[in-house]
């Protein structure tokens, strides 16, 4: 009896130990990390440069903010929204950094920190002002999402234009620069500060979606609004929260961004729309609503770079990379419509 019940027990074990990794690999994360294992591993052995240690640095240097900006979007789509400003709210967000870095009145008069400080809160404030007025329009005018933010996204970039004439805003104090450039010793690695504020915000993120009541209420305004207003709960105040936090988080990416590159160019940023949204499907964040994690976006962004990086590497035109990264965004979002339509 006590062999049967030790039988009875093992094979118990070992169909829990299934299921958990029936459940493991059906996480969406997990193909995502396997597919860019699969094509790291296939550029390692393609290319000589790939795994340098100065090419992963460049790679994770450089998806850092496109990756803070789609986490941003992520929310937003995730109520099915979009964001479309999201390019130009960093290039914004870098310009308004820049002009009080550098306007005379205010630089003359504060020490270098605190003049750091009030840009990096100004840039901020730039991002989150851009973000609002978005939400303000797709909630009390009602506009459709694609054609409020795409309204913002040439009022910004307008402004960044205008107000420098179309010149870069350089000579920007060394502190500044530093959030961008600075490398921190981490055991035996020299990481950018970049990739630390990434994985940082994407942690809050992250327990922001999955452990709060707003971040329940996001994923629930894009499943089935109708039922988040029965329950009680304010879909538009949950549409003001997302679109303000992109904003939030585009102005942040436009930071790093700007302090990296020393300069604060009118047309940075320039077509990082389509980058920031193809991280988010690639994701697996469906263009529907209701699904998506900071992690899958995270992940998306670094096989977003992981191409383009591949791409160059192998010799291809830089001039081809728009095309395929177009070719991936259409093939993420047949994916979800078949697995939404198989769900169904």
């Amino acid at each position: 009896m006590s062999d049967q019940t030790a039988v009875s027990r093992n094979e118990s074990t070992a169909s829990s130990a299934g299921q958990f990794l029936r459940n493991l690999f059906a996480r969406q994360e997990i193909g995502l990390l396997l597919i860019l294992l699969v094509l790291s591993a296939f550029l390692t052995w393609q290319t000589d440069t790939f795994l340098t240690s100065r090419n992963l640095f460049n790679n994770l240097l450089f998806f850092s903010w496109i990756a803070i900006a789609a986490f941003g979007e992520t929310m937003v789509v995730i109520t099915a929204g979009i964001d479309l400003s999201v390019g130009s709210v960093m290039a914004f967000a870098g310009f308004a950094a820049a002009w009080i870095l550098t306007f005379a009145p205010i630089a003359e008069r504060l020490t270098e920190t605190p003049l750091v400080i009030l840009a990096v809160v100004g840039g901020l404030f730039a991002g989150v002002l851009v973000g609002l007025v978005n939400g303000i329009l797709i909630t009390r005018f009602r506009l459709p999402p694609f054609i409020a933010t795409l309204g913002t996204l040439s009022i910004a970039r307008g402004i960044t234009f205008g107000v420098t004439g179309g010149w870069p805003i350089r000579e920007l104090p060394n502190s500044f620069q530093q959030i961008g450039q600075l490398n921190v010793s981490i055991a035996i690695w020299e990481v950018p500060l970049p990739v630390i504020i990434m994985l940082g915000v994407a942690l809050l993120c992250g327990l922001f979606l999955g452990e709060t009541v707003s971040g329940r209420h996001i994923y629930a305004v894009g499943g089935n609004e109708e039922a988040v207003r029965v329950s009680g709960a304010n879909p538009k105040r949950v549409k003001m929260l997302v679109y303000t936090l992109g904003g939030f988080l585009a102005g942040l990416a436009g930071l790093i961004m700007t302090a990296r590159l020393g300069v604060a160019a009118p047309d940075a940023a320039r077509g990082y729309e389509l980058d920031i949204i193809a991280a988010v499907v690639i994701g697996g964040t469906s263009l529907f609503g209701g699904e998506g994690t900071i992690l899958g976006t995270l992940i998306g962004a670094a096989i977003l770079q992981v191409l383009r990086n591949g791409l160059v590497l192998l010799g291809f035109p830089a001039y081809w990379q728009p095309a395929a990264v177009g070719a991936v965004i259409i093939l993420a979002v047949i994916f979800d419509y078949w697995r939404k339509e198989r769900s169904q």
